[in-house]
């Protein structure tokens, strides 16, 4: 498992650490959290993953007169990886059980947060995620042998090889984008709610100007996989759209492909 920087681990030798997701050689993190109630989260990235936690710091710092995103408190690099150390929000993700009384409800609201959330000035934003950006970037881990079909593809999906999946992306290629600024991982978990508020966006290392059907295929899916079939139309309905099928499975595809 990647470890934490030593000076963290000496910073915060007396706060219990608390692992909240490991992804073997990959990421991890940890929930730090004092005798005071106090509660950071530190995340750590493998040293050549995408994306990194200092891509991550970059836009979670720029999103924070936007959007409310965690506070940065630390963000640095070992010979191993990359590190981000961020504030809590005082919300819990969506994926509580106490929401479930209203599934419909919190699909209207998750909607509302992405509509807000493409509300950001596409001008003020430094970061871009276009197509001919994801593309290139597929390509890129393609040829560098970081794309594993086992591990990486969905069951849609899972049924193509590596080679087939990047082939079927390129000749899939939207022939128009839609830009906005796109959160890049909307899924249920990385939205935070305090009661029937959205209060906060974490998971933000893939924040760029992209198609809005980037986040929106991934929202959709999320809503899915975290609530079962049937709450799609009334998302895309709620945000504002008609399901758009050819972008859906484009970045359905490219959402397994680019990490």
């Amino acid at each position: 498992m990647l470890e934490a920087p030593a000076e963290l681990l000496n910073k915060y030798a007396d706060w219990t650490w608390e692992p909240v997701s490991v992804y073997p050689d990959r990421s991890a993190m940890h929930r730090l959290s004092s005798l005071a109630q106090e509660i950071h989260y530190l995340k750590i990235v493998r040293q050549g993953w995408h994306p990194s936690a200092e891509a991550e710091a970059e836009r979670t710092l720029w999103a924070h007169d936007f959007l409310p995103v965690p506070r940065v408190l630390g963000r640095g690099m070992t010979r191993e990886s990359t590190w981000l150390l961020t504030e809590s929000i005082d919300g819990i993700d969506a994926t509580a059980e106490g929401f479930r009384k209203d599934v419909n409800g919190l699909v209207k609201r998750l909607a509302d947060g992405l509509r807000r959330f493409h509300g950001v000035p596409v001008e003020a934003c430094p970061f871009r995620f276009t197509v001919s950006d994801a593309l290139q970037h597929v390509q890129q881990r393609l040829q560098t042998d970081q794309i594993d079909a086992a591990r990486d593809l969905h069951p849609e999906f899972a049924d193509l090889t590596v080679e087939a999946a990047v082939e079927l992306l390129v000749d899939s290629r939207p022939e128009a984008e839609d830009l906005v600024v796109c959160h890049g991982d909307y899924c249920v978990p990385n939205i935070l709610l305090r009661g029937t508020e959205i209060v906060g966006f974490v998971d933000l290392g893939e924040l760029g100007v992209a198609d809005r059907w980037w986040d929106l295929a991934v929202a959709t899916w999320s809503i899915t996989w975290n609530f079962g079939p049937g709450c799609e139309d009334l998302f895309l309905e709620s945000y504002g759209v008609a399901r758009d099928e050819g972008r859906v499975q484009f970045y359905r595809l490219l959402y397994d492909l680019v990490s």
